[in-house]
């Protein structure tokens, strides 16, 4: 019985497989101009539902059943509750972490190191360190991240630029760890090992960096002499207003520490959210009774203000106006946005993987491959696609690694081109994308929006072009070698 159930069902067409991503694409592009920052307040959540019910629409019209499409949407939804919990967690600790003094800590010492001309260089490196250790660009946005960006707010330099900043250093460094999960995912798919895959691609991610490093160089010199270069003023508020002292940094080195332990996202933010809580009722209780709300320092009061700054908004007033702005945090209750973002890109998602769009679509863009050139011009622009199309780093490295893998092998390619090619072109242009979960993840905990900080995020829309122009110059492309 099943198996006639399975045989009636119609291969999906190319141009049925497009009418949900044309559809998506059109709406998001009306939706993006007519709210513009504000789309992610919940339309184009909506814009999301539209496109994951024509996909089920065209499903069904090809006799897909309306409970494999569920499944497969239920299935995409459970494999990113991980990532929404984290989301949630992050939320909390950059509320204990505001209260407990640990940013304005990291603002104030920033401040006094990093000057506006060597800023924004300093933002990537430092990013690329923390990133290379943890193996997590999520880690290093809410750690050293959130920091960076309120010391760029203190600067007055232009906040898309520092998002840039941050996101270039983060994914480069996210790329090169042997920590990190999707430089473990991509050889694995394709059947080489680790650190050959991370010896070949750094051939394209180094002079890509270092292109990057030379933007902001020249960036740093540009928007220095607009920069508030006496910030005597600030530190001045920021003493004022928290007690600033270096013990504070053992919370954030501990998390840090514990991620390179290998010790779970989930349990390490935990960790440092707890952490930075008893923190602040050690360092800063003047402030946790104001949150409070109470006039008298009591466990009542302590209590009420850690929790308010773990789930909801929490404001501290500075004796400088323009710094009201940094001290905010908006606790669990600020992800909401993002979570349900990311629930719905997942509908999306996997309406479009149970139609077999996805599969299509990547089988289309084989069949146009023509030579080797056309052949990574393929893999990029599947990976491209997948990221828009199902909002997931994980399955733009999957579908077209699965996809991918044979054609190279044919074309007498080393699997390590195909792993390569798969980071060059889908981990890192998943923050590009606002729906897609890396890039509502940052955007959320950053503070920043996707399309303000995606121009001048420099090395994740640099990485594509290097790759292809050493496959256009056939640079560095690694044969199947024979051994006799």
């Amino acid at each position: 019985m099943s198996t006639t159930k399975e045989s009636s069902v119609k291969e999906i067409s190319l141009i049925q497989a497009l009418i949900p991503v044309i559809a998506l694409v059109s709406l998001l592009a009306i939706n993006v101009y007519i709210f513009q920052d504000d789309a992610l307040g919940g339309t184009n959540q909506f814009i999301l539902l539209i496109g994951g019910t024509i996909a089920m629409g065209v499903g069904v019209y090809n006799r897909v059943s309306y409970e494999q499409i569920l499944i497969q949407i239920t299935n995409n939804v459970k494999d990113t509750s991980s990532a929404i919990f984290i989301l949630l967690l992050v939320g909390a600790l950059s509320g204990t972490w505001l209260i407990s003094g640990i940013i304005p800590s990291m603002i104030y010492y920033g401040l006094q190191i990093l000057h506006p001309t060597i800023y924004l260089p300093a933002c990537v490196i430092i990013t690329s360190i923390i990133a290379v250790a943890t193996g997590s660009s999520w880690t290093t946005s809410a750690t050293v991240g959130i920091a960076l960006v309120g010391i760029g707010t203190a600067l007055g330099m232009p906040i898309g630029i520092v998002g840039g900043a941050v996101i270039s250093g983060a994914y480069f460094g996210d790329k090169l760890s042997p920590l990190s999960d999707t430089t473990n995912l991509a050889p694995a798919m394709v059947g080489t090992d680790l650190f050959t895959h991370i010896k070949y691609m750094s051939l394209t991610t180094i002079p890509t960096y270092i292109v990057t490093l030379l933007v902001f160089i020249v960036f740093g010199v540009i928007y220095s002499s607009e920069a508030m270069v006496n910030t005597q003023e600030t530190l001045d508020a920021i003493s004022n207003t928290f007690l600033i002292t270096p013990w504070l940094f053992l919370v954030p080195i501990t998390v840090i520490v514990l991620i390179v332990k290998r010790v779970p996202p989930i349990a390490a933010l935990l960790a440092g959210t707890l952490l930075g809580a008893i923190f602040a009722l050690i360092f800063q209780p003047e402030i946790v009774l104001t949150i409070s709300g109470g006039d008298t320092y009591s466990f009542y009061n302590a209590y009420k203000g850690i929790m308010l700054a773990l789930t909801t908004d929490i404001h501290i007033i500075s004796p400088i106006e323009s710094l009201n702005g940094l001290f905010e945090a908006g606790g669990m209750a600020s992800m909401l946005n993002t979570v349900w973002l990311i629930l719905c890109a997942m509908y999306f998602g996997g309406a479009m993987e149970a139609i077999g769009a996805l599969q299509k679509i990547s089988m289309s863009l084989l069949k146009i491959a023509d030579g080797i050139f056309g052949l990574f011009a393929s893999t990029v622009a599947s990976c491209l696609a997948i990221n828009v199309m199902t909002s997931d780093q994980y399955l733009s490295i999957v579908v077209p690694g699965k996809m991918f893998t044979q054609a190279y092998k044919e074309k007498n390619l080393a699997p390590e081109n195909l792993s390569r090619t798969l980071e060059d072109s889908g981990t890192v242009t998943s923050v590009l994308i606002p729906w897609n979960t890396c890039g509502a993840y940052h955007s959320g905990v950053l503070g920043i929006p996707t399309l303000t900080y995606l121009p001048y995020a420099v090395f994740n829309y640099l990485s594509p072009f290097v790759t292809l122009l050493f496959a256009a110059f056939n640079y560095k492309i690694r044969r199947i070698t024979t051994k006799n």
